[in-house]
């Protein structure tokens, strides 16, 4: 199932498979694996999935196709409702659709849309085996990042209503415990959450930046990476602000937030 040396992914048992993404452009390395294996089982790579538009996700499709697979149809979610072309833009996609299934002999897929990482991520799971392929959802070793926090963080308690036996990652080791690591995941978002809350609240007669934020709660990280902090500072504070916990203002041009007091009168 999966390729060596790599977090591509070919499955089924008959003669037609799955490929779940493809790796980058140009990885000689990897597509001499996947022809090796190809041509070893005498198989035919009849679908690629692809998880979401990242190059090292999406860059090897015109590389495969048309030489290791002939003629497959090639899947994607779209980046935006509005959207008719994406990457790769030289050959035709096909859309796909959260709760879509796609099957093979020995392999059905299904399709589960999980925004947050990008706007099209989408992740797979198994049915036969319950086996879940999180692309950069989730990975081996580590936390993602992500675009938009508010979505995120909808996602992965979306994956963890999935209840898989095993996670796949586009990246890094498999996962042998994966709702261990899917509330890792969410835990760790909401304790930065929660700092960033009640840094706020205990300053609640201020409008402050998220570089005030990351002064208080940031402590014992180098000031070199502050802005880095920031970064991942201001993704909470957008999603809280989603959540209308804060209010955005901006002050000579500055952003800057406040928290919200509610009555639960």
């Amino acid at each position: 199932m999966t390729l060596q040396g790599t977090n591509t992914y070919l499955i089924g048992t008959g003669k037609n498979r799955i490929l779940i993404d493809t790796g980058d452009k140009n990885v000689m390395e990897y597509q001499k694996t996947l022809q090796g294996v190809v041509q070893a089982e005498q198989v035919n790579i009849e679908h690629i999935v692809v998880t979401h538009w990242h190059h090292d996700h999406i860059g090897g499709v015109e590389d495969i196709c048309g030489t290791i697979a002939k003629q497959p149809k090639i899947w994607k979610h779209k980046r935006s409702e509005h959207d008719d072309k994406d990457e790769p833009l030289s050959l035709p996609l096909n859309w796909l659709s959260d709760g879509q299934e796609i099957k093979v002999e020995g392999a059905t897929v299904k399709i589960h849309h999980t925004p947050g990482h990008t706007t099209d991520h989408v992740v797979l799971t198994l049915l036969e085996d319950n086996i879940l392929f999180s692309g950069d959802c989730i990975l081996g070793e580590g936390t993602a990042v992500f675009e938009d926090l508010y979505t995120y963080m909808k996602s992965l308690h979306k994956i963890l209503d999935l209840n898989p036996s095993v996670i796949y990652p586009g990246h890094g080791n498999i996962v042998e415990d994966p709702i261990q690591k899917i509330e890792f995941y969410i835990a760790h978002r909401n304790l930065r959450e929660n700092q960033i809350l009640e840094a706020l609240k205990d300053n609640a007669h201020k409008q402050l930046t998220e570089m005030d934020l990351v002064r208080m709660i940031y402590t014992d990280t180098p000031e070199h990476l502050w802005p880095a902090a920031a970064y991942n500072v201001n993704h909470h504070l957008t999603k809280l602000t989603k959540e209308n916990k804060l209010n955005q203002i901006e002050v000579e041009g500055e952003r800057k937030w406040q928290y919200i007091f509610t009555s639960n009168l």
